[in-house]
């Protein structure tokens, strides 16, 4: 009898790398397109993401999350769920990857994918909005392609930032966020907001902007002024229109349009800047399918370590 493989979280990250990880996103971006099916389901602030992909060279992933924003403060993560990856030979069970592992190398490679594209290469100041775990994963992925880099960090609770900055040493911690948005290269955003921190009327040429936290019909992480100064790229078209608030809302007020979309990771040659004054900003979807590619890569590692 096969034994099929449990990654678990310690083992799988041992065998990792940053970059490795967006070079095989663009591999899986040059494969057939993902079929994805993603279904949706709410009660109250809860949500059950059930997320699944199939793509021909690649196999089949399914993911299930669960997002229980009162969690933390019962001592629960917030966010829980698992991960099945099938043969793309013949539809058998390949491995059950650890679900947060998945998960914090896929939203986290996704952003830094998008930053690799797009990002001015001499940035140097960094903001991160949010101090959980995905700030901290923002942290480890932005400093493997910017090493040289200054990281802040804002949190609407000061005291997880503090938290956050005693486990990074060199992480600072701003207080004002306006200051700290006008002055960073990049600003990479992980909040629960559904109303937008980041104003328009901050961003400065040359800065790239990316969002990772609005999941839901009603989250956005920035105003109508920021989309509509900036240069927009998105990771699907499939998963972020129709979806996410800060894609889905101002294009059905008529804020923005379709065409002010300029590509997704299917048109990656399209991802780059036309001047170093551009104002970038990258909308982190999250599909199934990236899921997909990271699992795959994780497996891969795991295979080849023996």
């Amino acid at each position: 009898m096969t034994t099929i493989p449990f990654i678990s979280f310690a083992k799988g990250e041992a065998l990792l790398d940053w970059v490795g990880l967006t070079d095989a996103m663009i591999a899986g971006h040059n494969l057939p397109k993902a079929e994805i099916g993603d279904t949706f389901l709410y009660r109250g602030p809860d949500t059950l993401l059930s997320r699944a992909a199939w793509i021909n060279g690649l196999g089949i992933a399914v993911k299930s999350a669960t997002v229980f924003p009162d969690n933390p403060a019962k001592g629960t993560p917030m966010i829980n769920g698992g991960l099945n990856l099938y043969s793309n030979d013949n539809g058998t069970l390949e491995a059950i990857v650890d679900f947060h592992l998945v998960t914090k190398w896929k939203t986290a490679g996704d952003s830094l994918l998008g930053a690799r594209l797009l990002a001015r290469k001499d940035s140097r100041d960094i903001l991160i909005l949010g101090a959980g775990n995905q700030g901290r994963a923002q942290h480890a992925a932005y400093a493997s392609i910017f090493p040289d880099a200054q990281f802040t960090v804002w949190n609407r609770t000061r005291a997880n930032a503090e938290k956050m900055a005693a486990e990074l040493p060199g992480l600072a911690i701003a207080d004002d966020l306006e200051t700290a948005v006008r002055r960073a290269d990049i600003v990479t955003s992980a909040t629960m907001s559904t109303n937008p921190l980041i104003k328009g009327a901050w961003l400065q040429p040359g800065q790239h902007v990316d969002l990772i936290g609005a999941y839901r019909p009603d989250m956005r992480e920035v105003d109508d002024e920021a989309l509509l100064r900036a240069r927009v790229f998105v990771d699907s078209f499939d998963t972020t229109i129709g979806h996410i608030g800060e894609i889905s809302l101002p294009l059905d007020a008529g804020t923005i349009s379709r065409n002010h979309l300029i590509a997704d990771y299917y048109d990656i040659e399209r991802f780059k800047r036309q001047s170093d004054d551009d104002i970038t900003l990258f909308k982190n979807g999250g599909g199934a399918h990236l899921d997909l590619m990271t699992s795959r890569f994780i497996l891969d590692r795991w295979n080849a370590s023996g």
